[in-house]
């Protein structure tokens, strides 16, 4: 049995990591079981979630996590995907995991309402100088890849180009590859309910409901995946007004 770790639910999702959501979603797609358990970053191999242990072979991250479970097991996520088809899903999944997920990251971290309520919650009983450090280590990170090096406005605009750049492929499909869901999905659902949960408010958040065709895949994604999980359905609606 493979035992996925991961943070656990909260921000009004199943899972607060869109990392550990990528590898249980791609788990499901791949037709495995699976039990998951809560476990601190610093148990993992490379200090992050997720990571599995898989009859006791321990893999981190998930990117690894998938090629061990495609190598392992004989699964193509890909499977009847062209060879040019696989590379837009890959150069989809570099702007998801190494821009986008940053710019979503600012909106929980840096922005002072949404740190308070949700991130800064992990420190709850630590001196206050552990929850500053945390989070003082995280606005490196992030001034050291580029983002809060620009006005919280530009960053916004920035997140928004890989919206509708998401938003202009997935088109009228109902997957990003076609008909059904492939390894791709796997994330850019898990990024895409990161900023569309109702739990945090930002700029972000609202730009990314008025996409109707991503909202809209969300929910697909969430009633396969996550059947039980109470997610607002037509939410981009609710809010559309909202958007300038």
């Amino acid at each position: 049995m493979i035992i996925l770790y991961g943070a656990g639910p909260g921000f009004g999702l199943p899972e607060m990591s869109p990392y550990v959501t990528k590898s249980e979603v791609q788990l499901q797609l791949a037709g495995l079981g699976y039990r998951k358990e809560r476990a601190a970053p610093n148990l993992s191999p490379k200090g992050q979630l997720p990571f599995v242990n898989d009859d006791g072979d321990l893999v981190a991250d998930s990117t690894f996590i998938r090629a061990h479970i495609e190598q392992k097991y004989g699964i193509d996520l890909d499977d009847g995907l062209t060879p040019r088809q696989r590379s837009e899903a890959w150069a989809i999944e570099r702007m998801l995991e190494n821009h986008f997920s940053w710019i979503m990251t600012y909106t929980r971290w840096i922005m002072p309402e949404n740190f308070a309520k949700g991130p800064s919650n992990f420190f709850n009983g630590a001196p206050d100088h552990v929850r500053d450090d945390a989070q003082g280590r995280v606005a490196g990170v992030l001034y050291g890849m580029g983002v809060t090096r620009h006005a919280h406005d530009d960053i916004t605009d920035l997140g928004d180009r890989s919206l509708l750049a998401l938003s202009e492929i997935l088109a009228d499909q109902r997957y990003l590859m076609g008909d059904r869901p492939t390894g791709v999905d796997a994330t850019s659902f898990a990024m895409l309910a990161a900023v569309m949960t109702p739990f945090f408010d930002s700029p972000l958040q609202k730009r990314a409901l008025r996409y109707l065709n991503l909202t809209g895949y969300v929910e697909r994604m969430m009633a396969l995946h996550f059947p039980d999980h109470a997610w607002p359905r037509a939410t981009s609606a609710a809010h559309a007004d909202e958007v300038n």
